[in-house]
């Protein structure tokens, strides 16, 4: 891209010292020759930061997979300065920042991306996950139902402000949120262990140990090992059809 702007820079000029040498041009024909050859060159010039923008945050990206969170940011942050709008730039800075733990930075990357562009589910979704995680979960939900609202088959949003109401112990509405979730996928293992704790925490051991049942089948080892530990299951956890389970 940088050969084909100097190559288009030197091109106008040649073509307007041929015009300044013509005595027949007018001022109004040389003049027209400027405002082309400016215009041109902003052209490439716009097209050249455009390419310096997409190669940070096409680094950015490859930083954030191999877990280089600090490397990811500096890209991103690059982007940003030359295209402040680019709200991709910064849902994944928001997500480096999660992953780092930095979750009100995160939450006001996220935050950056939405002034954007309202109805990005991710960048929604995302900003529940930093608000669980700070434990504020009312406003978690009103993310995860932002995002729901904006894409309402995305089942981990479900499954996650289930979460959240399980944190509140509305346990009737965070159950409701899980059957949405295994309404859109019925293999979402997670949407069923989930149901699970919701149960235990209300000492119902018939259907704590249903659900943390389909769970293990569609996952086995994991869901009992973690059952072990979970401190949700602490209300069922000596009952003998419980304790089957985790054998």
């Amino acid at each position: 891209m940088t050969v084909w702007r100097d190559i288009g820079a030197t091109t106008l000029i040649a073509l307007f010292i041929s015009s300044c040498s013509d005595g027949t041009n007018s001022a109004g024909g040389m003049s027209k020759q400027v405002v082309e050859k400016t215009n041109v060159s902003s052209l490439l010039t716009e097209a050249y930061e455009t390419q310096k923008v997409e190669d940070y945050f096409k680094l950015g990206n490859n930083f954030l997979e191999e877990h280089r969170y600090a490397e990811a940011i500096a890209e991103y942050n690059k982007a940003i300065a030359i295209k402040p709008d680019k709200y991709e730039a910064w849902i994944n800075q928001g997500n480096a920042l999660t992953a780092l733990q930095r979750y009100d930075e995160a939450i006001a990357s996220y935050d950056k991306a939405i002034a954007i562009n309202k109805d990005l589910h991710e960048a929604w979704y995302n900003r529940g996950n930093a608000l669980i995680a700070l434990e504020r979960y009312e406003q978690a939900i009103v993310a995860y139902k932002k995002a729901i609202a904006i894409k309402p088959d995305k089942d981990e949003a479900w499954i996650n402000q289930g979460i959240a109401l399980t944190k509140l112990t509305r346990y009737a509405e965070a159950i409701a949120a899980y059957d949405k979730a295994i309404a859109i996928q019925p293999k979402k293992h997670e949407a069923y262990y989930n149901k699970a704790c919701s149960y235990a925490l209300q000492k119902n051991i018939q259907l704590t140990t249903e659900n943390l049942q389909k769970a293990i089948k569609l996952y086995p080892n994991r869901y009992q090992e973690l059952a072990k530990a979970d401190p949700d299951f602490d209300k069922v956890r000596h009952d003998k059809r419980f304790q089957k389970l985790l054998q």
